[in-house]
């Protein structure tokens, strides 16, 4: 039985035709910012390529004129290469297990009678604007596309955890998707968060995006969704999740994501932390929109620049806009607030007065008073980009 309007011939032609392509070297596996080209892939508008297995694909920013992004829009990023292509509802299950008091297997169905929740949040690769970085960044080139603001609907992980029934010396919850390593020396993907935190309200399990079901390609038939936290934690097609009463050992937590356990998660351009801890929390981040880096616009026309602007599970108390380079700032307009999980549009009208190259700048802050920074910290994972952007606008 097919469960998507997508087919799983089609989805395995698609995603086999841009691998092979790959495999001889048509399509360089990590693609930088320059050489860009746009693909379609199934249930998807065309998308920036990074890569083709796993599948690393960017949204472009015009996208991000809606408040929310639009499902065939968001961005995709896997690990894995062995990903779903389709998914059976009818042998589907969300499996909770492990150090539990009673062992329990969710049909979908099944899953749809715990209440269901719902917020509109921001998701965000760990490595949006790794392109950015200097000196330079190795992985996937990211531009400030691996990111969206997508209403999520689903059920509360805590309600879920508590109808298997935690046992007393639990530490931490571990979560699994359907996609595989292609080979045996790959570690699977695994991501873990502390018990406190899975308890938390509004991590969800998630089987809706803006109303409908996830696509294929970010999910489907559910997801993990840690709003205000990087998506590395945001697991995919999951299948598994397991109650550990130790502390998380597999790769993806002890080795990758992980940043300098320092206040910025930062150090000097081209040196290594002396410790460091898994990334979690999204930084504050503001982004011009419209019109775009590099445009043209006319002396003596109104024109009302547009962007948005978020921060890590905090709403956002104030956008500054600069049309000289950092030389005086003005306040913005706030467009209509989702919550404090989502992001924000802003709005400010200029009407440049002489022709000439004008340097925007955009800079937020948010309600526990977290900012940017004017020069970009750098680590060396290309983690948490925020560094207030400079626009160039040519004015005629």
């Amino acid at each position: 039985m097919e469960s998507k309007g997508v087919s799983r011939r089609d989805f395995i032609k698609t995603v086999g035709i841009t691998t092979a392509l790959a495999a001889t070297g048509t399509i360089p596996p990590v693609l930088y910012a320059s050489e860009r080209r746009l693909v379609t892939f199934p249930e998807k508008t065309e998308l920036l390529l990074l890569t083709s297995s796993p599948p690393q694909l960017e949204t472009p920013l015009k996208y991000f004129r809606e408040l929310v992004t639009p499902n065939e829009a968001l961005f995709v990023r896997w690990h894995l290469s062995n990903i779903p292509t389709s998914v059976d509802l009818d042998s589907w299950r969300l499996v909770i297990h492990g150090n539990v008091d009673k062992p329990i297997s969710l049909s979908m169905d099944e899953l749809k009678k715990f209440e269901k929740v719902g917020y509109t949040a921001v998701i965000q690769c760990a490595g949006n604007g790794r392109s950015f970085f200097e000196p330079p960044i190795f992985g996937g080139q990211w531009m400030n596309g691996a990111m969206g603001n997508v209403t999520w609907g689903g059920v509360r992980l805590k309600d879920l955890l508590k109808s298997a029934g935690i046992k007393s010396g639990s530490m931490e919850v571990v979560f699994k998707g359907l996609d595989k390593a292609a080979l045996p020396t790959v570690p699977g993907f695994l991501k873990s968060l502390p018990l406190d935190k899975a308890l938390e309200d509004d991590i969800i399990v998630a089987y809706e995006m803006n109303g409908s079901e996830l696509p294929m390609l970010n999910g489907f038939p559910v997801r993990l969704v840690v709003p205000g936290w990087y998506a590395t934690y945001w697991v995919k097609s999951l299948s598994d999740i397991e109650v550990t009463d130790k502390p998380s050992e597999n790769f993806w937590m002890k080795t990758a994501y992980r940043i300098p356990d320092d206040p910025c998660g930062c150090v000097e351009p081209g040196g290594a932390p002396k410790k460091t801890v898994p990334i979690n929390r999204m930084t504050t981040r503001s982004l011009l929109i419209n019109p775009e880096d590099g445009s043209r616009l006319k002396s003596g026309q109104s024109i009302e620049l547009m962007g948005v602007a978020f921060s890590g599970g905090y709403s956002i108390r104030e956008v500054l806009v600069s049309i000289d380079g950092g030389m005086n700032w003005s306040p913005a307009r706030l467009g209509k607030d989702l919550g404090r999980y989502s992001w924000i549009q802003w709005f400010y009208p200029w009407q440049p007065a002489k022709p000439g190259n004008y340097q925007v700048m955009v800079r937020a802050t948010n309600s526990i008073g977290e900012s940017q920074p004017l020069d970009g910290l750098w680590n060396s994972s290309g983690y948490l980009l925020n560094k207030i952007e400079k626009y160039n606008l040519i004015v005629a």
